[in-house]
């Protein structure tokens, strides 16, 4: 199966290097259309380059088409203006990839407030910021395909990284969500979380694993779930060549008559509580509320 992505208007956040700039060029090579968006800026997000105009000179090389812009996410103006000039120029926008990001990892004890609320505004309202730019143009045109990305950092937790894992999970929520209400407009929303070796993590990996890791390899997940083959609501890990699927689960559970609503029956319950056979993905925020509802009608009949 040949994916192509010809005749279609792609934004790329973050894109003047690393995991961007990889999305971008494929994305360019294979027909896109690519605003390659770069605030420049060094990986605790100070400073500035011309990062994303660089990209564009690649893709525009390689007989491409793209164009450059240095708007912050964190800015909704910025973005708003961002695809007003790619509508302008192309006509729509049809993906959308949220890759900008910064880090500022320290452990929580010595984690400055305004470094946690940089690093949750860069990434989770950027995120937010750039979907809502690009939302009615994609619930008028009945198409859409916006990809976040996460992390395993958000996933499972990662020591120093408070705000930057509170952001990544907070992307899977605004993800899911994002999921169910572009539903009727075929807007597929999926999460990536990758792992490469980048400006991010270049001296966080040793210098073998940090090569093996190329953004490269990460890219032929981040295409296909913008692709109009797409899946929607997915989580998928990538890096090395290794590609995995991740889910939000919940178990059977366990109903305690109001008898036992307390704290030592709790207690007492927590092994059956905890059990995580039968484990079910979870595919809207109200299943955990239905899934009450039906244990407690079933109870009532027994």
């Amino acid at each position: 199966m040949s994916l192509s992505f010809e005749g279609r208007i792609a934004i790329v956040t973050g894109a003047g290097g690393g995991l961007g700039r990889a999305h971008a060029l494929e994305l360019a090579r294979r027909g896109a259309k690519v605003v390659v968006n770069d605030l420049g800026s060094a990986r605790d997000g100070t400073g500035h380059s011309d990062a994303a105009l660089q990209v564009v000179e690649e893709i525009r090389a390689a007989g491409g088409e793209a164009m450059s812009n240095g708007g912050n996410v964190a800015d909704y103006e910025q973005m708003v203006e961002m695809v007003a000039r790619a509508k302008e120029a192309w006509g729509t926008v049809h993906i959308l990839i949220n890759n900008a990001g910064i880090l500022r990892d320290k452990s929580f004890a010595k984690m400055e407030p305004a470094d946690f609320e940089l690093v949750v505004r860069i990434h989770l309202f950027g995120a937010a910021f750039c979907a809502k730019a690009v939302w009615e143009t994609m619930r008028e045109q009945n198409y859409g395909r916006i990809l976040m990305t996460t992390s395993s950092s958000g996933l499972g937790g990662n020591f120093g990284q408070a705000n930057y894992g509170a952001a990544k999970l907070g992307m899977v929520g605004l993800a899911k969500t994002l999921h169910l209400e572009g539903a009727r407009h075929d807007i597929r929303v999926n999460a990536l979380a990758p792992t490469a070796g980048t400006r991010m993590t270049q001296d966080i990996f040793p210098e073998e694993a940090f090569n093996a890791f190329r953004a490269e390899a990460v890219t032929p997940a981040a295409l296909f779930l913008v692709s109009d083959e797409a899946p929607s609501n997915a989580i998928v890990g990538a890096g090395a060549g290794v590609f995995q699927s991740a889910w939000v689960t919940m178990n059977e559970g366990v109903l305690l008559p109001p008898e036992a609503w307390t704290l030592e029956e709790f207690a007492a319950a927590w092994p059956r509580i905890a059990d995580r056979s039968g484990d079910r993905v979870i595919s809207n925020g109200m299943e955990q509320s239905m899934h009450a509802m039906t244990k407690l009608q079933q109870a009532a009949k027994a």
